[in-house]
């Protein structure tokens, strides 16, 4: 059973997959969805919620954000140095 406050004291505090600043916006966001349902009839909050919720999915301190994040840096924004030599044998 995951525990909610960590071994180390160092690493992040959890709830199942998601730290708990993230889990506790998912929660607000999730009650605010469904009245914005029920009431006005938007599904639009609960697709946002639902994304956020997806996003914030914490594995070994790394979120998907942060993983998008490190994808776009290294595909996008940084530099690619390629540096062409002839090898010994030709």
């Amino acid at each position: 059973m995951k525990r909610i406050y960590p071994h180390n004291l160092t690493e992040k505090s959890t709830i199942w997959f998601w730290s708990l600043k993230d889990f506790v916006i998912l929660c607000i966001s999730v009650l605010i969805s469904v009245v914005a349902l029920v009431n006005i009839g938007w599904l639009l909050p609960i697709a946002v919620s639902a994304g956020f919720g997806f996003l914030s999915v914490r594995y070994d301190n790394v979120t998907i954000i942060d993983y998008l994040r490190y994808a776009a840096r290294y595909f996008i924004t940084t530099k690619q140095l390629f540096i062409w030599q002839k090898g010994k044998d030709e």
